[in-house]
């Protein structure tokens, strides 16, 4: 028992232990692992290295395809080209006198009828022309007349000569002098009616100058431009002046189409056009090629030929002048089994491509061509071998190959990771 201590008394420290301590035993001694270690990481390193190989080149399962219908329809090869609307006849009015335009009886589309007149010229120079031809000429008719007086005195004269000659009444040289001037009566007569029809000329050239003045429509039509006005000076002189254009029928109109020389082989006449303007976006207008022109135009070194197509306008729908897109059918196959273009060049990863590109745009569609598309059967492509036809860059027709309608083509894939691809993939990084 414990006994409390006093507050005189004084509670005795412990002793503290003292810790010696043990002495240092010598290592033993350890091998080195040095080649182990290396042989361990190049052994990791080949695993890896084989993983991603493996990664890289096998196929991944995460695919999907992008596939589009087998269909039956219109299979077209068409040549785009650009194009005028323009009047099929448009008849230039011009002058073929000078003078100062004072009336006009024609204005745009103006309905006309031929000999109808458009324009007048002032026609007093003519006329005063005119009138003076037609002076000098009843000048040459009393000529004639006066001549013919003179041609019955000499007759008289010389027949009464030739009856005193045979008397001696008379002397033999006033018989001669009688018969010269009878002849040259007579020879007077002939001058007088070549002078008149010399007159006679000249009036009928005042008068065509004089007609002239009147500018008439040559054809039934409709102005469709006038390049005139009132009070006008119009110089006939060294070049016609063109003062009207009227087209002869606007219910028909024609596209001049400007086509490349690369096209141009392909277009042939009949072939059927379709073509928009910009006045009717939503409106397809139908021609058909009537005309090849064998003259070349030469643009910025840039040949193209001038394929004319006709077109109906019973509504006056068209107007000269528009723009017009058109697209010249140059084959075509209807109602037949197509696939899209795209399913043609499409192979799987690793894959070579089974078919030809297709032919130029305007060139001659080749008859048939072996190829390939791939179906995607129960989810896993399935190679159907085909014969191809036409193509027109967007659908491939299908002469012959293990299809149907509706049955799903592919035209491209994507991989996890990757982008979509026609072709064979690309490694991965």
């Amino acid at each position: 028992m414990n006994k409390p201590v006093g507050p005189t008394e004084q509670r005795a420290e412990p002793t503290p232990l003292t810790i010696v301590p043990k002495p240092a035993s010598t290592p033993a001694p350890t091998r080195w692992r040095g080649p182990w270690l290396i042989a361990g990481l190049l052994a990791l390193a080949a695993i890896a290295v084989i993983a991603v190989v493996w990664w890289l080149t096998s196929p991944s399962s995460n695919v999907r395809y992008t596939t589009a219908p087998v269909t039956r329809g219109a299979v077209t090869r068409a040549v785009v080209a650009t194009g005028t609307v323009n009047p099929v006849l448009t008849i230039i009015v011009g002058s073929y006198v000078s003078g100062t335009i004072t009336d006009i009886q024609c204005d745009y589309n103006t309905q006309v009828k031929k000999d109808q007149v458009c324009a007048t010229i002032d026609p007093r120079p003519y006329q005063t022309v005119v009138d003076q031809n037609k002076a000098n000429l009843n000048v040459a008719k009393a000529q004639l007349e006066k001549d013919k007086a003179a041609l019955a005195y000499a007759k008289i004269t010389l027949d009464r000569n030739a009856q005193l000659v045979q008397t001696n009444a008379v002397s033999k040289d006033a018989y001669d002098n009688a018969k010269s001037a009878y002849d040259q009566a007579q020879a007077q007569i002939g001058f007088d009616e070549a002078t008149i029809g010399q007159r006679q000329a000249q009036l009928a050239a005042a008068q065509v100058n004089l007609d002239y003045t009147n500018i008439t429509s040559p054809v039934d039509g409709t102005v469709v431009s006038r390049n005139v006005t009132i009070g006008q000076t119009v110089a006939a002189s060294f070049q016609t002046p063109t003062l009207f254009l009227i087209a002869t029928d606007l219910t028909k109109m024609e596209v001049d189409t400007n086509v490349s020389e690369s096209d141009i082989g392909g277009i042939k006449e009949g072939n059927k056009t379709y073509f928009t303007v910009d006045a009717f976006p939503n409106r397809t207008f139908a021609g058909t090629v009537t005309q090849v022109r064998q003259s070349p135009q030469t643009i910025q070194n840039v040949v193209t030929y001038d394929v004319v197509v006709s077109v109906d306008n019973k509504d006056l729908a068209l107007k000269p002048g528009m723009t017009a897109a058109s697209r010249i059918v140059t084959a075509e196959r209807t109602d037949v089994l197509r696939v899209p273009s795209q399913a043609l060049r499409y192979q799987p990863a690793g894959g070579q491509r089974t078919a030809g590109t297709a032919a130029p745009e305007g060139q001659a569609a080749v008859p048939s061509s072996e190829g390939a598309v791939y179906a995607l059967r129960d989810g896993t492509p399935v190679r159907v071998p085909v014969t191809v036809g036409l193509d027109d860059d967007s659908h491939a027709e299908i002469v012959q190959g293990d299809l149907k309608p509706g049955e799903r083509v592919i035209i491209t894939e994507q991989r996890a990771g990757a982008a979509p691809s026609a072709s064979a993939p690309r490694f991965r990084f």
